[in-house]
């Protein structure tokens, strides 16, 4: 089948849309890694700058194995992240080859007909050739569209040093971007590579350790059983005054007190409906610090892998002295303050509820309102072991959430 021009500019067309449409995948792609990436180096900066802190602190075996699975943990999605960056810029490197291939050939044969046209212009410029090529004319039509032809032919000749020029500034363009590429693969290989010799580091202090710890393995097994036990108490006394807190709203409401859901009032919808809409931006509940443990039931590596940790929430580990506060606006409706637990504090937003564990200082009362960054209490810091952690817990109603989903960039 033979296709006509208009069927070679549509296949033209769409080349050039494929082409565009890909290139533009790509360098998004390319922003969403490099962005990634920048994530997981200010992790290893803020857990080396929390190391440093404790450094002088003689640390629990327990939470010095938990120390070093967290870091090889962001130092090996660091070094995934940066691979697939350089093997995205391998690829644009390699369409960018191509391209400054093809260009080069186009370019070859436009200077070529541009030479042709410019020998075939010297040789009829003479203004006597010009009128002798009118006057020749059978009739005057035919005058008429050799004067057209002349005006044609001069302005392709123009168009085709235009396109010339256009074509020279696209290759080095290309060839600009090509060299700015090749650099930044480098950058990132070398990069890579120290990242590498850190993570084996890394593994090596972590070996050594998990190798003390098998010789007493039960030992640390009911460690880590007594935290989750602990953890169980203090999350069923929260939940009981979540209940209560439920309870209360409905029987306010005229509602049966045995629903498991808040009875909102107007303000409290609307507020609710603000939290949800923040979903993704709320803020951090400390200025500092990063994600020891995530949401949800998960094995815990590499001490014993059989045994699992359920967790409701997220563990963040954060400097000596660091505030906890507010993550939106709401209500406090709950203090917990005794001598069997580290004080916490509970925030109402509608039928959604946020959850601060393991503090040393409280700065509010049941009863208060709270702004978005209020700062509600400190961080307990543990005088044996020189950790800061706080725990934290997102729930609507009484159905825990991922705060990863609701945490600007957690």
């Amino acid at each position: 089948m033979i296709l006509g021009k208009s069927s070679y500019k549509i296949i033209f067309l769409l080349g050039f849309l494929l082409c565009s449409s890909l290139s533009f995948s790509q360098n998004n792609k390319q922003k969403e890694l490099e962005t990634r990436r920048q994530e997981l180096r200010r992790e290893i900066q803020k857990i080396n700058e929390l190391r440093t802190e404790n450094k002088t602190i003689a640390k629990s075996k327990l939470s010095l194995i938990e120390d070093f699975n967290h870091k090889i943990s962001v130092l090996d999605n660091l070094i995934k992240v940066t691979n697939r960056q350089a093997n995205l810029l391998t690829r644009e490197i390699n369409t960018n080859q191509s391209k400054i291939t093809s260009l080069r050939d186009e370019l070859k044969q436009l200077k070529a007909e541009y030479a042709a046209m410019i020998v075939k212009s010297y040789k009829s410029k003479n203004q006597q050739s010009r009128i002798m090529f009118l006057l020749s004319s059978n009739n005057f039509k035919q005058a008429y569209k050799r004067v057209q032809y002349m005006q044609q032919y001069a302005d392709h000749q123009k168009k085709q040093g235009e396109t010339i020029k256009a074509k020279t500034k696209e290759l080095q363009d290309i060839n600009t971007n090509l060299l700015k590429q090749k650099e930044e693969k480098n950058n990132l290989i070398a990069e890579n590579k120290v990242t590498q010799k850190s993570l084996e580091s890394e593994r090596k202090q972590q070996q050594a350790l998990m190798k003390e710890i098998q010789s007493n393995i039960s030992r640390y097994a009911n460690q880590i059983k007594d935290k989750e036990k602990e953890a169980r108490r203090i999350d069923a006394e929260i939940n009981k005054i979540i209940r209560a807190a439920i309870a209360k709203s409905n029987k306010k409401a005229g509602k049966s007190s045995s629903s498991k859901t808040f009875a909102l009032t107007p303000e409290g919808l609307a507020l609710a409906k603000n939290f949800e809409a923040n979903r993704g931006k709320l803020v951090w509940p400390v200025s500092k610090g990063v994600v020891q443990m995530g949401y949800g039931k998960q094995p815990h590596p590499p001490v014993i892998k059989s045994l699992t940790i359920n967790s409701n929430g997220v563990r963040i580990a954060t400097e000596k002295g660091a505030k906890a506060r507010a993550v939106f606006n709401g209500e406090v409706i709950g203090v917990v303050a005794n001598k069997n637990v580290n004080p916490f504090v509970i925030i109402q937003h509608g039928n959604y509820i946020t959850y601060y564990k393991n503090l040393s200082k409280i700065y509010v009362k049941a009863g208060d309102k709270v702004t978005t960054k209020q700062d509600i209490g400190e961080v307990f810091t543990n005088p044996s072991t020189g950790e800061t952690i706080l725990s934290f817990v997102i729930s609507k109603d009484t159905d825990t959430q991922n705060p990863s989903s609701w945490i600007y960039k957690m």
